[in-house]
């Protein structure tokens, strides 16, 4: 079954084509992997699929659901979250309340009822917290629930990032260079956290990477682009020996 199926997807700035007719879809359950050179355009992909961008040309669709033009607030109701690059997590905050704030999304309660903090936000603040505590311990944060973001080592930071978007309980979860920055280690530990997220919480991942031996060991199926075009999708020992990447790569 295809949950995200981009069609055709093209954009420019300033006369500079980033990227050029993409096409390709992601089915439920596996993960995908975006590789390419700096400046292949990877992030500016998942910049549209994310909504931070327009597409200019083509289309996107998610579980069915054209979201070519929806805002960024409704591509994350509709299932999708992301990290990014560079975290982007609130550095004065605790890991805990940086997690809460990720349940936003799913709020049915008004400013009201949260001034008086009636029975209904009472009971969804605990929903909130639950769901939070379970990812947590899922992704082993539990020594950090209470610090401050801003006295956590890098490779923390990068793991409370993922935990934050889990906690939008998305059904596809794009991971932007999720092992940049890390040590051997604690890139080990990712490989494990990434598939527990497809075989405990059944996320699909979408991911852009530069490291190959973790694609290669976590990936059903890889796309190479380069110059803001698709160069190749298919498994990942297949994409690795493609002449074309082989040339993007080494020049």
């Amino acid at each position: 079954m295809t949950i995200l199926q981009v069609e055709n997807a093209s954009i420019s700035f300033g006369g500079v084509k980033a990227l050029q007719n993409i096409s390709f879809h992601v089915k439920k359950d596996e993960v995908f992997s975006i590789i390419g050179p700096n400046g292949a355009g990877k992030t500016t992909l998942f910049n549209l699929i994310s909504r931070i961008y327009d597409l200019k040309e083509g289309s996107l669709f998610f579980k069915g659901v054209d979201a070519t033009n929806l805002s960024t607030h409704q591509i994350a109701k509709l299932g999708i979250a992301r990290t990014f690059q560079n975290t982007e997590l609130f550095e004065q905050e605790t890991v805990l309340n940086n997690l809460l704030i990720g349940n936003h999304i799913h709020r049915k309660t008004s400013l009201l009822q949260e001034i008086i903090f009636d029975r209904k936000t009472r009971n969804q603040e605990m929903e909130f917290r639950e769901n939070v505590e379970a990812i947590i311990d899922l992704l082993d944060l539990q020594a950090y629930r209470y610090q401050k973001i801003s006295n956590l080592p890098y490779g923390i930071r990068k793991l409370v990032e993922i935990a934050r978007a889990l906690s939008m309980k998305p059904e596809l979860i794009l991971l932007d260079e999720p092992s940049s920055g890390l040590n051997p280690e604690e890139t080990e530990d990712l490989i494990f956290q990434i598939e527990d997220l497809r075989a405990e919480l059944g996320i699909t991942v979408l991911m852009i990477e530069h490291d190959m031996n973790l694609v290669s060991q976590i990936s059903d199926r890889v796309m190479a682009i380069a110059d803001g075009q698709t160069l190749i999708v298919g498994h990942p020992k297949e994409v690795q020996d493609h002449a074309e990447v082989i040339r993007a790569y080494l020049g």
